[in-house]
């Protein structure tokens, strides 16, 4: 059975797979950003890294803004994180980042532990 962007999902988790085992765990979460921006651009994915987004209330754009780790082929966010594990509070921001970029589909990467962890979130 086949979802949502399947391959696009496997294509992204194998590179940050990738950045996992050559630069292993426990760095900088800026770091892992660096290293995913060259793959991207090595493997010619389009991407932007982190694209901001606004929030309107009542006709007003409130001062603060969110910013995405990365939106991947224009629609995936790929959120990355260094946390022990992925928690309610890191699927929640990237649920907000999903509506807010009026995608489907985002990945939560962790690279803190001895193997790449991730989650696959689609509204």
């Amino acid at each position: 059975m086949e979802y949502y962007k399947q391959e696009e999902n496997y294509i992204i988790i194998g590179i940050c797979m990738e950045v996992h085992r050559i630069l292993g765990p426990g760095l900088l979460e800026v770091v892992y950003k660096d290293a995913l921006e060259i793959e991207f651009k090595n493997k010619n994915i389009p991407f932007e890294r982190e694209k901001e987004f606004s929030i309107e209330y009542k006709g007003n754009i409130l001062p603060h803004k969110f910013y995405a780790d990365f939106i991947i082929y224009d629609e995936i966010i790929l959120e990355i994180k260094t946390v022990k594990e992925i928690n309610n509070e890191h699927i929640a921001q990237t649920l907000n980042y999903i509506k807010l970029a009026s995608s489907q589909i985002g990945i939560i990467a962790n690279f803190q532990n001895k193997s790449l962890t991730h989650k696959r979130l689609v509204l």
